[in-house]
């Protein structure tokens, strides 16, 4: 069996928890938390995204919040024009409609990835980060300077944008609508990891020498990787202005993607699923700990180092734990 199939459990148990938040929601009557986890899912597919290529291809990206950003300016312009009715380029006056605008923010986002990577995937190792690093930096700025759709001050979308008449507004229906996105995400990824593509791609991270000398070139493989990768955070991106009727070039920030790499490292870098369960940790623990000081941020980091250090294969580590202590109890 596959190491991706062997962490079915904890990604799949995720998906069930995640599924009763709007009923614990309704039992506490506090409908923020469908808010918050709704934040969670879509962080979390973006630390998924990252992690494709992170966790599978030992390339560590800090551009992802960029592409998160690109989906969710695609989703909110298209949103400004066609509430203005102004046109874009000649007659098109943009969209409100999700099921037009989404594929569209996808496709940017993943056109980004495809121009940064041909770039940044010549090289490895920390001169990758570097790169990346300042691709990130420049996209942010560029919207910063874009002051027609709101420069820092970001972009509020006054018109309402809907998926086959579902709108972000119904807060509940949307809930679900991101946790099937996410459970469709996970999957495919899932599939993708354990594909001849995603063998591939594991034994460059491995041994690139090695994987060249069988006749494979190292290029053509990391750079589709790095296209799905930002393809699917610009999914990400996209539902999340969506949500918030609003994007930001907070969002885009640099510090973002440090947060995503250590939202999949907390989870496991070696499962799909994973990053999916440390980005709900990481942003539970920021949410609680900032409820109690405003000091929140030394306590909330000791606890991500310690947890790092207690399972330095990330939160599945837990699960392996628990079926082995079951499996010896059984046959003990």
């Amino acid at each position: 069996m596959h190491s991706t199939y062997k962490n079915l459990l904890p990604p799949l148990m995720a998906l069930a928890a995640l599924a009763l938040i709007p009923l614990v929601s309704l039992w506490l009557n506090d409908p923020f938390l469908v808010r918050l986890f709704t934040r969670v899912l879509l962080l979390g597919i973006a630390a998924m995204a990252l992690n494709l290529v992170l966790g599978f291809g030992g390339l560590v990206s800090l551009m992802h919040a960029s592409l998160f950003g690109v989906g969710g300016y695609v989703v909110a312009i298209l949103a400004q024009h066609d509430f203005n009715a102004e046109p874009i380029i000649g007659s098109f006056t943009g969209t409100s409609l999700l099921a037009v605008s989404v594929p569209l923010a996808i496709v940017a986002s993943a056109a980004v990835a495809a121009i940064t990577g041909l770039v940044s995937l010549r090289t490895s190792g920390l001169f990758f980060i570097m790169i990346t690093l300042a691709f990130n930096q420049m996209i942010f700025y560029l919207f910063i300077a874009l002051q027609k759709y709101g420069g820092e001050d970001g972009l509020q979308m006054l018109g309402r944008v809907d998926l086959f008449g579902l709108h972000p507004g119904m807060r509940v229906p949307f809930y679900y609508v991101c946790l099937l996105l996410a459970a469709i995400v996970w999957l495919l990824l899932a599939r993708i990891v354990d594909s001849r593509f995603g063998m591939v791609l594991r034994g460059l991270a491995q041994n690139e020498r090695r994987m060249r000398a069988l006749g494979i070139e190292p290029l053509r493989y990391k750079l589709t990787a790095f296209v799905i990768s930002g393809a699917v955070a610009g999914l990400a991106g996209a539902f999340w202005a969506a949500s918030q009727s609003y994007v930001s070039p907070a969002d885009m920030a640099w510090s973002r993607s440090g947060e995503l790499v250590v939202m999949a490292v907390l989870g496991g870098t070696a499962s799909v699923g994973g990053p999916l369960l440390g980005t709900g940790i990481f942003l539970l623990f920021e949410f609680l700990l900032s409820e109690v000081t405003s000091y929140w941020h030394l306590p909330f980091g000791l606890l991500i180092i310690l947890m790092i250090v207690a399972f330095p294969k990330g939160i599945v580590q837990l699960s392996s734990s628990l079926n082995r202590l079951v499996s010896k109890l059984r046959h003990g």
